[in-house]
């Protein structure tokens, strides 16, 4: 069995922290199985046995369609808040920073890095104390720092943006910051959000 995730090592698999993070910081949203299966890159047969323990628990609530099965996130209980805020400190980066630059033009690409991209990987270490994004691309200046501002303010942790050009991204470079966020871990966000 894999060991427990080094951003929140109660949760069983990383998994499980991506699931419970996109499903309680989008409460509002139903989810197939398939989509959950697709976002998290587990099969929907292994969704399906972490949905049934969570709708066991009374943390997520789910109903048939015809022959889809829709997930969403119980908001009525008492652990919605504490679990959804939890989880918006640990894994709520990738989800809510892909759909923060979904609404943005001209962004190529964009990944986390740093030491919140170390634990997602599997580095030990002490809990990020911030979130570093590169974006390739050239999206508007001011826009780009409001998305990361509103981002920040829903992670209750400092969000930190690097915007490179798609150019120098590519390029091989002597240029010190480039060198070091290749050769560190990055988790790059969903090109689906965008």
């Amino acid at each position: 069995m894999k060991a427990s995730p080094s951003l929140l090592p109660l949760l069983r698999s990383r998994m499980q922290g991506e699931l419970l993070a996109l499903v309680l910081l989008h409460p509002d949203r139903e989810y197939s199985l398939t989509e959950l299966a697709e976002a998290t890159g587990v099969t929907p047969t292994a969704v399906l046995r972490e949905v049934e323990r969570l709708t066991g628990g009374g943390i997520l609530e789910d109903r048939r369609v015809g022959r889809s099965r829709l997930v969403k996130a119980r908001t009525d209980t008492p652990l919605y808040q504490p679990l959804s805020d939890l989880m918006a400190v640990t894994f709520g980066p990738m989800p809510l920073l892909a759909e923060a630059l979904s609404g943005l033009a001209d962004v190529r690409e964009a990944y986390i890095y740093g030491s919140w991209a170390a634990r997602y990987n599997g580095e030990p270490g002490p809990p990020p104390g911030d979130v570093d994004v590169l974006v390739v691309g050239s999206p508007d200046p001011d826009a780009l720092f409001d998305s990361a501002e509103q981002v920040s303010r829903r992670l209750g942790r400092e969000v930190n943006v690097h915007r490179v050009s798609p150019e120098s991204w590519a390029a091989s470079t002597a240029d010190p910051f480039l060198t070091s966020v290749r050769e560190r871990p990055l988790v790059k966000l969903s090109q689906e959000a965008r």
